[in-house]
């Protein structure tokens, strides 16, 4: 007989067990985020906003999960997202059913208020379903009071949100405990369950069909047609994430989530609900080079304002809606196994001079497509006189770490001002590309070895995959020998079985420390393409876009030898890079661009 004492610890009240990252999905609609676990449950979600408390917190250990599941454990699950969107629909085969459940968040939407949608269908069978849902707002710390049934809808409250659910007037309810209930459904039935939280009171009667509707209209207006580039699902796979993770005011956030760990115990869990400058740059850089969509005009809105209103003391993160990032705090959870309960993050107080090089970049892309708003052009001439005073100051650079003078940054800015060059007229052309030449001339003399390869930084000779990233968008020019010599050796120092590392940890070797960077990969396959290596660049953007999990999605890192994700997810920058793939490589016989 076994002892107590050897049986394994049952999980908290309200809390889902914890699969591998490769097995989420993400429910988004641009002003927060669901996380959808492989078994259906929503085990992550905050309201009314990315940034705000989470209702649904079981992803970091907290309390609440919302769960439509077959009461049949003996089952098998899967799950795909409908072509160019983020409505998903999670698939269970038990002994003598296939269910299906099609998950979304309702779109349009309105920053103070979200609705949940989850449609029930029995393919094949007859299905008894078991539903609970377990509210609890504040991470966990409290649950939703008063519970009543109005006619067919539940209702309740808590710490300043409102909770309607439609579709389960059959279930159960207490003061201490989460909704429960059961259903049947036969072969072809369905059945809709609408969650809606928010912080208003006289919110509109919840129609599903109506809802379902303009969800899919939504959505089908939102993503363009990417069939004519490279890996074309993936790249409007790619658009949708990104547009699933941007605001209607603008603000793209990093990823949904927060503390998924980089690296197991090692502390390095960030919450990455936020706008950060640079990504939301590559995001529109990217949705430029296909084409003038709306998520070029969103990037550029944003970014402009935020330049406008802070100058050269931007900040390299905000939320979707221009606010300050919190400090960092920490909550009472257990957090992700290997990783921590952070939220808030510091690095919004650093200074990073590239941020102005990828904004300035963005802009003279919104003119090319004759996007440029006067608002826009303001702030680019903003930018150019911030990096005129500060290009000498050290900073945190890309990978937000202690201020040097980082060989990236400095090409960084001279890229920027290079392109607006080009767009602004007469006297202020020549001024951006005078500071230009200035800045170019002197990060050549501390930055550049004497055999041709590119520092890390002036005071660091290793080597240093953020290079990539100007070199890709031609800085230096394609013709100078230095770009072939970086960029081979980049890839001989810190490549691993077709991943690219971000740089060396002296002492240990590549991946103990932490996994392959996706966006590395992405940004080797553009240099690589860029210096006229077409093939080797396929070869770089097959192998990473290969790294994603079976939903489809990448978070910030590769576990090379574990086949894991690590990191928060989804990770915008990385599905921003891939859509730059997509389209840079969409013709393969084509000479490079």
């Amino acid at each position: 007989m076994m002892d107590r004492s050897d049986m394994p610890e049952a999980l908290p009240d309200g809390v889902c067990p914890p699969w591998a990252l490769r097995g989420y999905a993400v429910l988004a609609d641009g002003e927060r985020g669901a996380v959808v676990d492989p078994e259906g449950r929503i085990v992550w979600l905050c309201a009314p906003r990315w940034h705000s408390e989470a209702v649904f917190s079981s992803l970091i250990g907290g309390s609440g999960y919302f769960a439509v599941e077959p009461v049949d454990r003996w089952r098998v699950w899967g799950g795909y997202y409908e072509d160019g969107t983020l409505i998903r629909v999670s698939r269970w085969l038990t002994r003598d059913a296939v269910i299906e459940c099609r998950d979304a968040l309702a779109m349009p939407t309105s920053p103070g208020r979200l609705v949940l949608l989850r449609r029930m269908r029995v393919e094949e069978g007859e299905a008894r379903l078991r539903l609970t849902l377990d509210a609890r707002p504040g991470f966990g710390a409290e649950r939703m009071r008063h519970p009543r049934l109005e006619g067919e809808v539940w209702t309740a409250e808590g710490r300043g949100l409102r909770l309607r659910l439609l579709g389960a007037h059959r279930s159960t309810w207490g003061p201490e405990a989460p909704l429960r209930g059961e259903f049947v459904l036969h072969r072809g039935e369905e059945h809709d369950i609408v969650l809606e939280l928010g912080t208003t009171q006289d919110a509109p009667l919840l129609h599903p069909r109506e809802l379902w509707e303009a969800t899919e209209r939504a959505w089908k207006q939102a993503v363009p047609d990417c069939s004519d580039l490279a890996a074309p699902r993936d790249a409007r796979h790619a658009y949708a994430v990104l547009r699933g993770l941007t605001s209607a005011a603008g603000g793209m956030v990093a990823a949904a989530t927060t503390s998924l760990p980089e690296r197991a115990n090692t502390g390095r869990s960030y919450d990455y609900r936020f706008a950060w400058l640079r990504d939301q740059c590559y995001a529109g850089l990217a949705v430029a080079a296909h084409g003038p969509h709306d998520l070029l005009d969103s990037a550029v809105r944003f970014t402009a304002e935020r330049v406008l209103d802070d100058g050269e003391r931007v900040h390299p993160a905000y939320t979707v809606d221009g606010g300050p990032v919190p400090d960092e705090r920490s909550l009472p959870l257990p957090g992700y196994p290997g990783g921590s309960d952070r939220i808030g993050n510091q690095a919004a107080a650093q200074f990073q001079l590239d941020t102005f090089g990828e904004a300035l970049q963005l802009f003279a892309a919104a003119a090319r497509h004759d996007r440029l708003t006067r608002e826009a052009e303001r702030a680019a001439r903003v930018a150019v006189d911030a990096v005129e005073r500060n290009w000498q100051r050290p900073d945190a650079g890309l990978w937000e770490l202690e201020e040097r003078w980082w060989t990236h940054s400095r090409l960084s800015v001279v890229c920027g001002l290079r392109r607006i060059a080009e767009v602004f007229p007469g006297g202020a052309g020549r001024r951006c590309s005078e500071i230009a030449d200035v800045v170019y001339a002197e990060t050549r003399r501390r930055c550049l070895r004497g055999d041709g390869r590119w520092r890390r930084a002036a005071d660091d000779d290793g080597p240093e995959a953020a290079l990539l990233v100007p070199l890709a968008r031609g800085v230096p020019s394609a013709d100078d020998p230095s770009n072939a010599i970086t960029r081979a050796f980049i890839e001989e120092q810190l490549a691993e079985d077709g991943y690219l590392y971000r740089f060396d940890h002296p002492g240990s070797p590549l991946g103990e420390v932490e996994g392959a960077f996706l966006l590395c990969g992405f940004t080797m396959a553009l240099a690589t393409d860029h210096l006229g290596g077409r093939a080797g660049a396929l070869r770089w953007f097959e192998r990473t876009r290969a790294a994603c999990g079976p939903s489809g999605l990448f978070a910030e890192e590769y576990d090379v030898r574990q086949r894991q994700l690590r990191g928060n997810l989804p990770q915008a920058f990385v599905h921003a890079l891939l859509l730059e793939c997509a389209v840079r490589l969409k013709d393969a016989s084509s000479p490079s661009p």
